[in-house]
């Protein structure tokens, strides 16, 4: 075994000044078009699925009726292909008339009298990816007061056809202009991915003043491969990026994609479970009218959203890569207690792996573990005491762990607001 240097060291920890609008202290949950909806525009052969009013209306109902807000989803995100072509005469964005022929005040209101909250995106560019119109710097001021006049509550900012002296400028700007308007509005910037992800050309202790989320990487797409891209991603270069996480400003390696077409249920499970352990914002993009009862179960899986959402709000890291192709991952939580994560990147047959607590450098005592999707539990009258876990190929093991002497059901959210009279709204 060679364990990565530092492992349990959570030094370095950055003290910043998050964005100051008191949002996102847990990372945020909800659904967000894209991955599975990309740029459909076509609402007459496909009325259900196109980019419109109506899909976000759906998805809303379904947040809202199906036990998803009570568990924290509560956010619906509108992603690129929702503006008209041109800005109105006051040159200000318009959604696109036929596809959104309320408008978005409209739609704002209809999701926020289910308790949920609105998110919209735009771009710090000419154009936005799919060549909409952009938000370059003289558009700021303008935009950020239009979406509190829409009382959005959630931006993702972009960052196609832009330089990067406009991203060093547009970004920062685009902060202080949401918080002129008034509006707690949740701040979301690409900047690190357009430039690399990682220092000395982002600084991730500013960005964390500015923005509230910020995606580093590339887009998430509809298979394994891609998921274990961002996965590789984010932990090869965790000792730049478990440090610049915390309440109020979160690592984002993009969207949840189960429930599509691309992930196997053991797949799915990793995803769910690797995302947790580097407290990233649990935002799918799949389609929640017809998802599949394995796949909403490990979605709304209580105790893996209750580690996701656990207040102390510290991303996790890698502890070990085994020749065996068997990976571990740890993330401290609240209370003493911890999330492990074992993970398979065999493609062969079930592994049986074989450790203890103190191998991980667990601290001596007598520890109790959860098995976060089977429900089981465990007691190790000792940290030395050996087990053995058998992970499926590409699958997991997720547990969670805590001393005797402190056991204690896991909390499975923070209280989340979703009646009537909701505060954002």
């Amino acid at each position: 075994m060679n364990f990565v240097p530092g492992i349990f060291i959570l030094a370095s920890i950055a003290t910043v000044l998050s964005l100051d609008n008191g949002l996102m202290r847990t990372p945020p949950m909800g659904w967000m078009a894209w991955e599975r909806y990309r740029c459909d525009i076509d609402c007459v052969s496909d009325p259900k699925n196109c980019i419109s009013e109506a899909l976000f209306i759906d998805m809303a109902d379904r947040l809202a009726e199906d036990g998803w807000r009570e568990l924290g989803y509560d956010h619906i995100m509108i992603d690129d292909c929702w503006t008209a072509m041109l800005r109105d005469e006051e040159g200000r964005l318009q959604p696109d008339p036929l596809r959104f022929p309320g408008g978005m005040l409209k739609l704002a209101q209809y999701v926020h009298d289910r308790g949920l909250k609105l998110g919209i995106y735009a771009d710090i560019g000419k154009f936005t990816c799919m060549g909409y119109p952009g938000t370059t710097l003289d558009k700021i001021q303008i935009d950020a007061q239009t979406f509190a006049n829409w009382t959005i509550d959630y931006l993702k900012f972009d960052g196609c056809y832009s330089s990067t002296d406009e991203q060093e400028k547009g970004y920062p700007l685009m902060s202080k202009a949401l918080n002129a308007t008034g509006r707690p509005i949740g701040y979301s910037c690409s900047w690190p991915a357009y430039q690399g992800g990682l220092p000395p050309k982002i600084n991730y202790t500013f960005l964390g003043e500015i923005c509230n989320a910020w995606r580093n990487y590339d887009d998430i797409q509809d298979s394994w491969d891609s998921v274990l891209g961002i996965v590789d991603w984010f932990f090869n270069n965790q000792d730049h990026l478990q440090p610049a996480a915390g309440p109020g400003r979160w690592n984002d390696p993009d969207m949840l994609i189960i429930g599509n077409f691309g992930l196997s249920l053991d797949q799915s499970r990793s995803q769910m479970a690797l995302w947790a352990i580097m407290a990233a914002p649990l935002i799918m993009s799949n389609d929640l009218r017809t998802i599949s009862s394995s796949s909403r179960n490990i979605l709304q899986n209580k105790v893996l959203i209750g580690i996701s959402q656990d207040p102390l709000g510290f991303q996790g890291r890698r502890l070990l890569k085994e020749k065996s192709q068997i990976e571990i991952f740890w993330r401290p939580l609240s209370h003493a207690a911890s999330a492990l994560v074992f993970f398979s990147r065999r493609s062969d047959m079930p592994y049986r792996y074989q450790t203890s607590l103190a191998r991980l450098n667990y601290t001596t005592g007598s520890y109790k573990v959860l098995d976060v999707f089977t429900g089981e539990t465990a007691s190790f009258p000792s940290h030395t005491t050996e087990f053995t876990v058998s992970i499926n190929p590409s699958g997991v093991v997720m547990w969670y762990v805590c001393p005797t002497s402190r056991w204690i059901v896991l909390p499975t959210r923070l209280p989340r607001p979703y009646d009537t009279n909701f505060p954002h709204r």
